[in-house]
């Protein structure tokens, strides 16, 4: 988020910097604190640059943003500071697997609320299923080698054992194909498991436990988790630019009329 703010002299048609004008116009005090808060973490100088962009990378393609935009202006400053493809890849990778935590949240819930008939007839399906594919889980079985199972997986195992497997071979290959010192990933995981939609308290305690054996200091972790507040501006980025266009086009309308 910070780059499109400390960058607006350099990419005048981000829609940031369309955002910030018009935010200025309407609310200045509002405008500058917005500036403050989304261009600390890349102005205090306690993570690298290059990192801070692999980091919003991530936070903007991920399924709960989704932002075309954003990712490509944070590609773009991350390969200016040296980033790789092989890295820029690696962090894709990641947000495209972070939406298991829809299923590991779930999934026990689904457990919970089933009746016992309803898991009988669950349990014939499943039988048939298995006897299809066969009862190996080979991917699941890496994932416990490389110490990276959780138990919140479990239920996605009991009800889906194939799929499940398929899902944990391609989070163990990231594993073990991992570009990024230890300590930078698990700052990049704790980024995504703290984001305000996931939000995943059980994950982000043990990326941070993660982090510290890693190396990290508080100050880092810190900085990692701001990255994750700042996205929330990125109302305005989309929000102001399409109310300055409705007001005006409301505007048209009612000339129009008159």
């Amino acid at each position: 988020m910070a780059t499109e703010s400390s960058q607006a002299s350099q990419q005048p048609e981000s829609p940031w910097v369309m955002a910030l004008n018009k935010l200025r116009e309407w609310d200045p005090a509002w405008a500058e604190q917005a500036v403050n808060i989304t261009s600390n973490p890349w102005t205090d100088g306690c993570l690298p640059t290059k990192f801070i962009e692999l980091v919003s990378i991530g936070l903007n393609a991920s399924q709960t943003n989704l932002n075309p935009a954003a990712t490509s202006r944070h590609i773009r400053a991350a390969l200016a500071a040296g980033a790789s493809r092989q890295e820029i890849l690696f962090i894709l990778k990641i947000a495209s697997v972070m939406s298991i935590h829809y299923g590991s949240f779930n999934a026990p819930l689904l457990l919970q609320e089933a009746s016992v008939g309803s898991l009988e007839d669950f349990g014939a399906m499943r039988k048939k299923r298995l006897e299809k594919v066969g009862k190996a889980t080979p991917g699941v079985e890496k994932m416990k080698a490389l110490g990276h199972w959780n138990d919140e997986w479990d239920a996605l195992l009991f009800l889906d054992p194939a799929w499940t497997d398929h899902y944990m071979a391609m989070v163990a290959q990231l594993y073990t194909g991992n570009p990024l010192p230890a300590k930078e990933l698990e700052l990049l995981l704790l980024a995504f498991d703290s984001h305000n939609v996931h939000a995943s308290g059980h994950f982000t305690r043990q990326h941070i436990k993660n982090a510290f054996k890693a190396g990290a200091t508080v100050g880092e972790i810190m900085e990692v988790l701001k990255l994750g507040v700042v996205q929330g501006v990125q109302a305005c980025s989309l929000g102001v630019t399409l109310l300055a266009e409705e007001l005006e086009r409301d505007a048209a309308g009612r000339h129009a009329a008159a």
